[in-house]
């Protein structure tokens, strides 16, 4: 190292949450510590649901500030979720705020765009899995609105909480590699794909790779935060995802991991993306990693709806802490109750007149599945049913790409929930990983520390030192359950 130790900022940025915390880098040591959390969600304003992104600026910068008065700050990194943006104007002012991905304006708008450049071509050249929410689709939906007539610049969330810490415009690979105008072959935008679909390309920043110095911070957010002004923003694997497979501390390259969070993401990392037409019916992914590596997964709908069952349930007078919940759900009956969790209607929050736990009956019902009567009984065909499509996708992406896995490494806040990990290790039949819950933290803080001289060349680098500093937690497969009934159950419904 140049240095025998490095002390960055962190900034993780979550659809529910954000964290801003500290980590020290040194050739035996890697520690994070939270110094600031706040809850974020998206806000229904008129009929548009938007992110308040200057809030969020808000708490970042209370969060850098807490950071400056721990210790000297060495770097800077942002990550967040993917396919969401802002837009400036011609002066660099934001044109109002992010709309959520979660907004049903994209409701029917792919296959509107299809009718110019059919699916097949557009995921030959992007290699992207088809959500209504790409940004390709939330573009196409914003199409004649005056933010984006009068819009200079788009810039991905983590791109944006740079540029008002730096004055720096550009864009980070991983990120772009998920809007749907990102050629997966070439790593460029896509330009001709963006003009055939009549869509502003011009209003592309310049891409960044991982590790690249975003800027420095301005002379004004250094007084505002007590900072050196030399401080360098640097640009991280800013999609969440990217940075924690780069905190998945494998010993083997044939490991397969799941991001297990408000989304989960079921993947494998390749060498090139896997652009057939076989990837593309099954709805698979190519998203740039760290060091031109792709991330070959498929998205699915995560502890997302766990989250706002509980969240409507307790809304509506449930008394039981989610610890509680996942004791009375580990006694409930396994795989008494499966349902599709990749079902689009689970991906909305729930209401009042529409709360979640309703929705996971309705499926339950429509796919002929015995009704869960109680909300223990809820959470257990919520948690069998994420780990049936965690057994369904690893399977896919190991025939897809023709690549050997060995172990399962789950990261991210999932690793946290031990019956959600044997249930994932029992379904797949492989031993699986959990472990660390911050793997996107320290992805984010291992990039800056390389970035900043330390002796990290590679990604196997980052995760032999997260290994020696973070030990996962390991289950074993358990035989008895019969998931290939449970699956032929579901995909019967499907079909």
């Amino acid at each position: 190292m140049t240095s025998p130790q490095l002390r960055v900022a962190a900034v993780d940025l979550g659809a529910t949450s954000g964290r801003v915390m500290t980590a020290v880098v040194g050739p035996d040591r890697l520690a994070l510590t939270e110094v600031h959390r706040f809850p974020n969600a998206a806000v229904q304003v008129g009929d548009e649901l938007v992110w308040d992104v200057v809030g969020m600026h808000r708490e970042v910068l209370s969060g850098l500030r807490t950071a400056a008065t721990t210790g000297p700050i060495h770097g800077i990194g942002i990550d967040s979720w993917a396919v969401d943006y802002g837009l400036l104007d011609r002066d660099g002012r934001l044109l109002g705020n992010p709309v959520s991905h979660r907004d049903r304006r994209t409701v029917g708008v792919p296959a509107a765009l299809h009718e110019m450049v059919c699916a097949e071509e557009m995921y030959a050249v992007t290699g992207v899995q088809e959500l209504d929410f790409n940004t390709v689709f939330q573009l196409a939906a914003a199409k004649g609105s005056t933010a984006l007539e009068e819009a200079r610049t788009l810039l991905l969330l983590p791109d944006l909480f740079g540029y008002w810490l730096t004055g720096q415009i550009g864009a980070e690979r991983t990120n772009a590699s998920t809007t749907g105008l990102y050629d997966a072959s070439a790593r460029e935008w896509a330009v001709d794909l963006a003009e055939r679909l009549g869509l502003p390309w011009t209003i592309l920043p310049a891409l960044r790779s991982p590790g690249e110095i975003v800027g420095r911070v301005t002379a004004a957010v250094a007084a505002e935060l007590d900072l050196g002004q030399d401080v360098p923003v640097i640009a991280v694997a800013s999609h969440d995802t990217a940075a924690a497979v780069v905190g998945v501390p494998a010993e083997t390259e044939a490991f397969a991991y799941i991001s297990s969070g408000t989304w989960s993401l079921v993947g494998l990392e390749l060498d090139k993306p896997v652009l057939t037409e076989a990837a593309r019916l099954a709805n698979f992914t190519n998203e740039a990693g760290l060091d031109g590596t792709v991330r070959f997964l498929k998205n699915v709908t995560g502890l997302w709806v766990l989250s706002e069952s509980v969240r409507c349930w307790s809304e509506r007078g449930g008394h039981a802490d989610l610890p509680s919940l996942l004791g009375a759900a580990g006694r409930e009956p396994a795989l008494r109750t499966v349902v599709n969790i990749d079902d689009p209607r689970l991906l909305a929050p729930g209401t009042p007149a529409d709360p979640m736990p309703e929705r996971v009956l309705a499926l339950a019902d429509e796919a002929g599945e015995p009704t869960p009567t109680s909300m223990p009984a809820v959470v257990r065909c919520v948690l069998d049913s994420l780990a049936l499509a965690y057994r369904r996708h690893l399977r896919a992406a190991v025939e897809l790409s023709d690549r050997m896995v060995e172990i399962v490494h789950v990261v991210g806040g999932g690793s946290q929930n031990a019956l959600l990990c044997q249930l994932t290790a029992d379904a797949c039949g492989l031993p699986v990983l959990a472990g660390p819950a911050e793997a996107a933290a320290l992805g984010n803080a291992l990039v800056q520390a390389r970035a900043l001289g330390a002796d990290l060349p590679d990604a196997a680098a980052m995760r032999r030192l997260v290994r020696r500093t973070h030990e996962p937690v390991r289950y074993e497969p358990r035989t008895g359950l019969d998931w290939s009934a449970a699956e032929q159950r579901l995909r019967g419904v499907q079909a």
